[in-house]
């Protein structure tokens, strides 16, 4: 299967996570991955949480890479990096139940079907892909796969409405 590799430069700018966002779901949509697909608004919201702990947490510009399918098909893997200028390995954190962050790295690691980090030169990549499968009797509906990204994907959903 071919896939398409693009990548954004990001500023150390809170700003900058609403740009990524925006940049994500134009990427997505020209790979046939449609907006309102759980996987589409899975991968925006990691890209939000790991664009966001790339500028805040190394005040440094960082770059978001996407590998997408490089034409329309029912199964394919998204995969997620972004690579700042930190040496620091990424820690999740326990966050209160009054916490207003902290719960980035929990989510990468609920939602997402495989991630990780790296070491990459002066600083790290991190990464996380999201199967995208066709469970079985709803070939129609294409979904997030995978035993725990579909169900808290669905639950974030409801939550968020």
């Amino acid at each position: 299967m071919q896939v398409l590799q693009v990548q954004l430069e990001v500023r150390p700018d809170p700003a900058e996570v609403g740009r990524a966002r925006r940049w994500a779901r134009s990427r997505l949509a020209g790979s046939g991955i449609e907006a309102d697909e759980p996987l589409a608004e899975t991968v925006i919201l990691l890209v939000s949480e790991l664009v966001t702990n790339a500028v805040v947490h190394t005040g440094c510009p960082a770059v978001l890479r996407l590998s997408l399918p490089g034409v329309p098909a029912e199964a394919a893997t998204v995969r997620l990096e972004v690579a700042d200028a930190s040496t620091r390995a990424p820690v999740p954190r326990c966050a209160g139940d009054d916490a207003t962050g902290g719960r980035g790295l929990a989510l990468v690691d609920g939602l997402a079907d495989r991630w990780g980090w790296n070491a990459d030169g002066a600083g790290k990549r991190i990464w996380c892909e999201l199967d995208r499968c066709v469970p079985p009797g709803e070939a129609s509906a294409p979904t997030a796969c995978g035993s725990q990204a579909s169900a808290v994907c669905e639950g974030l959903a409801y939550e968020a409405v």
